[in-house]
């Protein structure tokens, strides 16, 4: 009976434990997560196309034979900068020597009988007055005095021949630039049908780079100008800057000169090239870099900062305040960077308001709640 009466004393206190458990509120819901933004505004700002580059020199130059010969000498320092004319090659030159002599006695020769044609002529113009001697032989003296002449000056010519040559025996350089190794050591045979390289000279003063750009974009450039949402100045005052292979930008500013008009049917891009000055020949022919072309200005342009985009191998995406305060994902398409915001070309417009801090805690179509503007501090604080 003992037993009985605990349990039952138990039971009664029990009983209004379990309705009190009933009747308590469920706990509530956490509050929305708190996040900082940045309303988008439409801003005048460049329009940067960043492209890969060649490195090309301004002038190059093939130093060829232009004359058949043994090489005697070379008279330059290989990998060293060179002005025009100077010498840089020595072809063994007394054959050349030998033929310019044997020309200049032909002229000679033709001279003398030149000379005698003259005479000959001048002594029949009296005769043939005279009638002493028939117009037949006054005319065959004529045209023998026409043919001693024109001998004269075919020689002439032949001697003008030889002398060139003969200055072709000595190589000099076309253009004033850098020259390369010697193609050829002395003792070489070189030929002047077969065009010998002898060595090649670049002028890197000034440096060209060329790039391309793709026909599809093209296009979108040409449809933005049309739309009004690019302005472009004329080609050459299109500037240029150059990111370097190792990523530091090059101090040089340089300018469009170049722009193909018509689309390589095998790659699909069209050509483009600028030229830089090289101060102290610190880039060099062949090297990769990539040109930020300033393409014109976007007079509507919008920025929103680096860290408020999402990138995946699905595209990159923000996410902005919707309506009562709601997150919504939103994809968009991106520029190039400038500093450390974004150029968003297509997806937001002026008075979107994109997440910059706290997106990690926000689910896509999930209350947020904005934070307040940090108030400024006073100056010197």
């Amino acid at each position: 009976m003992g037993r009985v009466r605990r349990l039952a004393l138990s039971a009664a206190f029990a009983f209004p434990l379990i309705l009190t458990g009933c009747g308590s509120e469920p706990p509530a819901a956490p509050p929305p997560p708190e996040v900082s933004i940045v309303t988008v505004q439409g801003q005048a700002i460049p329009n940067i196309i960043e492209l890969p580059g060649r490195i090309q020199a301004f002038r190059t130059s093939e130093v060829r034979a232009r004359v058949d010969g043994i090489v005697e000498a070379r008279l330059y320092e290989e990998g060293s900068d060179v002005a025009a004319g100077k010498g840089l090659f020595q072809i063994d030159p007394r054959q050349l020597r030998a033929s310019s002599s044997a020309v200049q006695a032909q002229l000679a020769r033709a001279q003398a009988t030149a000379a005698n044609a003259a005479q000959v002529v001048n002594r029949y113009q009296g005769l043939v007055a005279d009638q002493a001697i028939s117009k037949q032989e006054y005319d065959a003296a004529v045209a023998a005095q026409r043919t001693a002449l024109a001998d004269v000056a075919l020689a002439r010519a032949q001697l003008d021949s030889a002398r060139l040559n003969l200055g072709y025996s000595t190589v000099t350089a076309p253009i004033s630039g850098r020259v390369g190794r010697a193609q050829v050591t002395e003792g070489a045979l070189v030929s002047a049908s077969g065009g010998t390289l002898l060595t090649t000279i670049e002028q890197i003063d000034r440096i060209y780079v060329n790039f391309s750009q793709s026909s599809s974009d093209l296009l979108k450039v040409r449809r933005d100008m049309a739309a009004g949402k690019l302005s472009l100045p004329t080609l050459g005052r299109v500037e240029v800057q150059l990111v370097l292979e190792d990523g530091t930008p090059s101090p040089v500013v340089g300018h469009l000169d170049f722009l193909d008009l018509s689309i390589d049917e095998s790659t699909g891009t069209a050509a483009l090239r600028a030229e830089f000055p090289n101060p102290g020949q610190t880039l060099l022919p062949g090297q990769f870099v990539r040109a930020r072309i300033q393409a014109g200005t976007r007079p509507d342009g919008i920025l929103v900062p680096q860290r408020a985009v999402k990138l995946s191998p699905q595209g990159a995406t923000v996410t902005v305040v919707g309506p009562k305060d709601v997150a919504v994902s939103r994809p968009v398409k991106l520029g190039a960077l400038q500093g450390d915001r974004w150029v968003v070309t297509e997806g937001l417009k002026p008075g979107d308001r994109v997440i910059v801090d706290g997106q990690q805690k926000v689910t896509p179509g999930q209350p947020v709640r904005i934070a307040k503007p940090a108030a400024a501090k006073p100056a010197g604080k």
